[in-house]
């Protein structure tokens, strides 16, 4: 079935191995005792090319640590989640897409949430395929659209989502993928279908990482696959405000987005021509 996603949702596999990696490791941030059988065969030959590219044998890296980089974002985000969901007037998680996530099986959700996947039809028929058998932990609801769809809010409310009262987003791996105007477009519809209160997180890098020599490695691994990274801001907080969102935007390596396992250094905002990556999180005004 893996004929059936585009270079784009193929990525997602990409995340399930770095994931399956990640949960033999000694010292790892979570565990996800499903992504090897989301990554399937193809993801662990994705993440082979990436750390090809990623560690070569004859110099020293110069990329980011994507094993690292992902354990981070996965553990952040984890936290993120959970955290939200305690809160008993908060009802409703959408992951938006939500590729190969296995957050709905391998955590413990209140009894209070409703917990809504958006994906196209065949990503989600790809992982229930994966996934048969398995119960999510969650009032779980699928729903399987494009988010470029002109109807996509509606399905969403189909399914039973709530525009009126409070939730909780997640736009993980999205907005490097799209372009800058697809990346306004969505957080205004996101944005529109948000109650006051409502919360949201995602990850987006800056500028200079699409452009800079040293990232050639990298960004050239995933134009050979079809999804070259088209998208950055700088000004993330100011991205969101545009939107009516109160964001932060912490760095990996930063305190709250470490875990002990950052390898670089974190340059101040304020310097210029670095590759950053960012994890921005907060609250519809």
């Amino acid at each position: 079935m893996t004929n059936l996603l585009n270079p784009v949702e193929r990525t997602a596999l990409l995340t399930a191995a770095l994931r399956a990696a990640e949960t033999l490791r000694d010292d790892r941030l979570y565990e996800d005792p499903y992504a090897a059988r989301l990554a399937g065969d193809t993801g662990p030959e994705l993440l082979a090319e990436v750390r090809d590219a990623t560690f070569p044998p004859d110099r020293p890296r110069s990329l980011p640590s994507t094993p690292d980089y992902n354990a981070i974002r996965t553990r952040f985000f984890d936290d993120f989640l959970t955290d939200a969901a305690q809160d008993p007037a908060m009802t409703q998680i959408v992951l938006a897409p939500s590729g190969m996530d296995s957050r709905a099986y391998r955590i413990d959700w209140p009894d209070h949430i409703r917990y809504f996947e958006v994906d196209r039809p065949a990503v989600l028929a790809f992982k229930g395929e994966r996934l048969q058998g398995v119960t999510p932990r969650v009032d779980h609801r699928v729903v399987a659209v494009d988010l470029t769809a002109d109807d996509w809010e509606q399905r969403l409310v189909d399914a039973g989502y709530d525009p009126s009262l409070p939730s909780t987003w997640l736009l993980e791996g999205l907005l490097y993928y799209i372009p800058e105007a697809d990346t306004h477009r969505m957080l205004h519809r996101v944005a529109a279908v948000m109650a006051p209160g409502s919360r949201i997180a995602a990850d987006l890098v800056n500028e200079a990482a699409l452009t800079l020599p040293h990232m050639r490695g990298l960004l050239d691994v995933f134009e050979g696959w079809g999804c070259p990274w088209l998208f950055g801001s700088d000004e993330p907080e100011a991205l969101f405000e545009t939107y009516g969102f109160a964001v932060e935007a912490a760095q990996p390596g930063e305190p709250g987005a470490d875990f002990g396992r950052w390898p670089d250094p974190v340059p101040p905002r304020h310097v210029k021509d670095v590759r950053r990556v960012f994890f921005v999180h907060g609250r519809r005004r």
